[in-house]
């Protein structure tokens, strides 16, 4: 597998080993990284996790595990920021198919770097975007 884009909860259940993550999106994930591809995060994921976390709905340690891949130097993981480029993808992405913001940046960011993106998100899916679940 090349490298891919994981969305946010794609990225905190193959850190965390959890079993919500399909077999598929595991294995696509662990074939980049076997193969020392990157796995892309976008910058808004780490802005949603803060905001989970203050709700009360995400534990600090997924941010913390997700912190320390980003600055391992030996990590797969990179960080992709939201830039004028990923901005003007995003107009592309319909906000009736896909309404929630996160969701449309971390879209426009597998659009914009041409890779599949790792996802459990129905409306996601249900576009054009290449996914993997």
């Amino acid at each position: 597998m090349k490298a891919l884009v994981a969305d946010t909860h794609s990225a905190i259940w193959f850190l965390a080993k959890s079993p919500n993550i399909s077999s598929i999106a595991r294995q696509a994930m662990r074939d980049a990284t076997d193969i020392g591809e990157p796995i892309y995060v976008s910058a808004i994921t780490l802005v949603e996790m803060a905001y989970l976390i203050e709700k009360g709905r995400l534990p600090e340690q997924d941010l913390t595990d997700l912190l320390n891949e980003l600055q391992n130097s030996s990590s797969n993981f990179e960080l992709v920021p939201i830039d004028l480029a990923i901005t003007q993808i995003l107009r592309q992405i319909s906000r009736s198919d896909v309404p929630d913001m996160p969701d449309r940046i971390i879209a426009a960011t597998a659009m914009y770097l041409n890779l599949p993106l790792v996802t459990r998100d129905g409306k996601i899916r249900a576009t054009n975007l290449t996914t993997i679940w």
